[in-house]
Formats: C-alpha cells, sequence, structure tokens
C-alpha cells in the first residue's frame, strides 16, 4: 500500500494505480485475522480517498470504482480471513484426535525390557494428521522379551484400524504363549478373521531370549539388522521368504525361525519400508547398512534421532511413506 501511494503520487492520476491499494486488505484477508484485515481495510479506503481526492479523481467514475474495488476486497478478505481461522481451528481438533489415538494405539515402548534398552521412532507420511499404518510394540514376558514391528497395506483410517487389530492380538499372545510359534498362530487367526480380500500386514516377529539369543519371524518384512559390539553387522535375512499376515488362508507355509547371538553391547534395528525405500533425488535407496557410526552414540534414542535426520537429509524433504524404527540395545 505504501509502494502504491508513492507510485500514484509520482507517476500522477493518469497511470491508474488507485485500484492496487486493495492489494492491502486482499493480502491481510490470506495472512491476519478477521480484525487485522478489517484495519488493515479501513487503513486503505482512507488512503484511497486521500489518493483520489489529492489526484482530483472524487467525484468521478475514476474514483468511484477505485473506492468500491478497495471496499470490495476487503469485504472478501475479511469472509477469507473468518472461514481460514474457523479451517484451522478444525484441523487443531483433528489433529488432537489424531494423537490421542496415536498414543493409545501406539503406546510409549518401555525404556528398559529385561536386559534391554528401547526407543523408538515414528514419523507418519501425512504430517498433518500424525499417523500412519506402520506399528511396534515391546512386551517383557517370563522367558524374555517380545517385540513386533509392522507395515499395514494400505493408509487411512482402515490402515489404522487393521494395526489396533495386529497389536491387540500381539499384546494377548506375547503374554500368553509359551513360544514364538503360538504367538504366530495366534496373529495369524486374528488377521484372517478381520483382513478382507488381499489386505495383508508384513511385520517382525521378535524373541530375545535370557541365553542371549534371538529369535525371528519374518512375514514379508525388510530383514532386521544386527550391530554387534566390534562394529560389525549384518541383516538378518530369512532363509525363504513368508506371505504377509493375513494371506496365510491361501495354503502357504509360515515363515521359518531365524535364530541368532545377541550378546551384551549388540544392537537389534528394527524398521518398516519407508525408512529402507526412501529415495534421494536420484532414485536411489538409503543405504542403511553404511551407517552404522550413527547407532554409535550414548543412548538409544539419540541414535534413532541421527538416523532420522540422516534418512530426511537423504530424501531431501518429508518422507512419502509412512517409517518406523525400534532399536534395541543389550545393556552391558
Amino acid at each position: 500500500m505504501a509502494v502504491t501511494a508513492v507510485a500514484d503520487v509520482t507517476a500522477g492520476p493518469t497511470v491508474g494505480l488507485l485500484p492496487l491499494v486493495a492489494l492491502g486488505p486482499a493480502f491481510a484477508g490470506l495472512t491476519g485475522g478477521p480484525r487485522r484485515t478489517a484495519l488493515i481495510g479501513l487503513l486503505a479506503v482512507v488512503l484511497c480517498l486521500a489518493l483520489g481526492r489529492y489526484d482530483g479523481l472524487f467525484p468521478g467514475r475514476r474514483g468511484t470504482t477505485a473506492l468500491v474495488s478497495v471496499v470490495g476486497v476487503t469485504a472478501a478478505g475479511l469472509v477469507a480471513a473468518v472461514m481460514r481461522q474457523r479451517r484451522e481451528a478444525e484441523l487443531a481438533s483433528v489433529r488432537s484426535i489424531a494423537e490421542v489415538a496415536q498414543r493409545v494405539l501406539l503406546r510409549p515402548v518401555p525404556r528398559t525390557a529385561g536386559g534391554l534398552s528401547a526407543a523408538v521412532s515414528y514419523t507418519a507420511a501425512v504430517a498433518e494428521a500424525r499417523i500412519g499404518g506402520d506399528l511396534y510394540e515391546v512386551v517383557t514376558f517370563p522367558g524374555g522379551v517380545r517385540v513386533i514391528v509392522g507395515d499395514v497395506q494400505g493408509k487411512g483410517l482402515d490402515a489404522v484400524e487393521t494395526a489396533a487389530d495386529v497389536l491387540g492380538a500381539f499384546r494377548e499372545a506375547a503374554h500368553d504363549e509359551p513360544d514364538l510359534a503360538g504367538v504366530s498362530a495366534r496373529l495369524e487367526r486374528a488377521m484372517n478373521r478381520s483382513l478382507d480380500g488381499e489386505r495383508f500386514v508384513t511385520a517382525v516377529v521378535a524373541e530375545i531370549r535370557e541365553d542371549r539369543s534371538v529369535a525371528l519371524l519374518n512375514y514379508g518384512h525388510p530383514a532386521p539388522l544386527l550391530v554387534h559390539a566390534d562394529g560389525t553387522a549384518r541383516f538378518l535375512t530369512p532363509p525363504t521368504r513368508a506371505l504377509p499376515l493375513g494371506l496365510g488362508v491361501y495354503g502357504a507355509e509360515g515363515p521359518e525361525t531365524l535364530t541368532a547371538a545377541f550378546h551384551p553391547g549388540d544392537q537389534l534395528l528394527l524398521y518398516t519400508d519407508g525408512v529402507s525405500e526412501a529415495r534421494d533425488g536420484r532414485g536411489e535407496f538409503y543405504p542403511l547398512d553404511s551407517r552404522l557410526h550413527l547407532l554409535r552414540v550414548d543412548s538409544p534414542e539419540r541414535a534413532l534421532d541421527a538416523l532420522h535426520r540422516d534418512i530426511v537429509e537423504h530424501a531431501g524433504g518429508p518422507l512419502g511413506d509412512d517409517a518406523a524404527m525400534l532399536l534395541l540395545r543389550y545393556r552391558s
């Protein structure tokens, strides 16, 4: 508005810059609240009247047209500001509900479980919703610790509902079943009851035992990364591929149990494909196996924070898929 006033005084009335004063309330309606928009609109009307009289446009058609334009744009800006504030309030309400649902569905994992330290990182692809279809849980049972990390096919409320079904079945089975095969059978039965059509859930179910070993069942999920205390690492890839949860009705055999040593000082990173399939500008996947140095900090939480920042930097911005990471560290 100031630039328009200076330009109008400098160029004179023949150029016709007076209607540009309406840009003030127009931008105010897009960025500010109703009160701020009304004040700037009132200032624009006063400025339009002053410049019109200075240019000798009142009374006259050009002056009247400019004044009507400023008043009309101010009214439209007020309406836009009110509607935007209402939408922002609705969005804040939806986000608060999503956060509550997230806390109910994905409860905070215990910082310690048996001889393990645990930390989790979760980023939903839809940042405004703060909730997605990835899932994780850590449960202590008499024989050690059982964990699950999974990824529900699809997005939206259906994926959240399926994630709730998986976690509910796992939390119950992890306490009750004496072995990992029993947990697997309970999960398959629960998914066969709740999933329709070709929907499925990829997941890794792990059991950290008191004999310093870890047993894994992999349902078509990215292989966990085992990092030893001496700095060496390997992906715990299953010997044969197994179908995801929910597809057992097609008669395929379940996953084979994979067992590995898990000693004090070792770390086990479980994650979803939002991590391993994060791409940079050239389309290259995130090189997780070359980022082991990020896991050598003093706490699992700081290690996952550093790894998450590195993934976002690799992708060059927000991730295109939900990304969950669960880090288990065997305390020395």
